[in-house]
């Protein structure tokens, strides 16, 4: 026999049963999907689909389109959320590919513009993909994380853990440049990667510059992940133990 006791002791999450979340499955697979879609584009239209597939926005890209994806997939099936150093991790890669691309290769007077570039030259299909992966998936993420996910969860070690891939990037980078026949078109996929134009020490500096920089940004994430509000909405929305009996 169950006592009232015993009854008023069980958990809440025992009791209530995990709920879909169709809305944010729905935004998640829209984001994820313009992620594809630039991916493709630029696929299609390129000469070399490694080339393509070198550069740290087309992988953080492939990372957003997949974690969100099944972040999707679990909402919509009402299956506990991807853990948090998963889906920080890739709002972190996608910012830095947002907000590299706007305020460093996009800006003149940045000193590593790429404008003036003509294999990037933004034109017809170009132009649409650039849009999808350097600003559309960087906002979708951003709008995922501030309205559809609890906050609290990130933590400072989750920061240091991050910037594991953007260093093994920077090795990749400097490695396959180093490989590569001198010429080759994008032999170094950033102007601020390139040895050619900066020396191994010019290229060292720059990676210590952007590499603070990275980790700052993602020490940011952590703390605003302590002070942002909950947004709840219909779809995620529990009773409180201490408004009453559960119904």
């Amino acid at each position: 026999m169950i006592t009232p006791h015993r009854i008023s002791t069980v958990p809440a999450a025992a009791v209530v049963p995990p709920r879909r979340r169709p809305l944010a499955a729905a935004f998640r697979a829209l984001v994820a999907i313009a992620a594809v879609t630039g991916i493709v584009i630029d696929l299609s239209i390129s000469d070399s689909a490694l080339r393509v597939l070198s550069y740290f926005t087309i992988q953080s890209n492939i990372l957003v389109a997949v974690v969100l994806a099944l972040s999707a997939w679990r909402a919509w099936t009402a299956r506990p959320p991807l853990p948090p150093l998963v889906t920080g991790g890739v709002l972190l890669f996608i910012s830095i590919t947002g907000l590299v691309y706007h305020f460093v290769l996009a800006n003149d007077s940045s000193g590593f513009s790429m404008t003036d570039d003509p294999q990037v030259a933004l034109t017809g299909a170009r132009q649409v993909s650039n849009q999808l992966l350097h600003t559309v998936t960087p906002i979708g993420a951003a709008l995922n994380w501030l309205l559809l996910t609890r906050p609290g969860a990130l933590r400072p070690r989750h920061a240091a853990l991050w910037l594991l891939y953007p260093l093994a990037y920077f090795g990749f980078a400097l490695i396959r440049g180093a490989i590569m026949t001198p010429g080759t078109p994008a032999r170094y996929p950033y102007p601020f990667l390139d040895v050619d134009l900066h020396g191994y020490a010019g290229v060292l500096t720059n990676a210590v510059v952007f590499g603070l920089a990275f980790y700052a940004l993602a020490l940011a994430l952590v703390g605003l992940d302590r002070i942002r509000p909950e947004i709840r909405g219909p779809e995620n929305r529990i009773s409180s133990q201490a408004a009453g009996p559960l119904k």
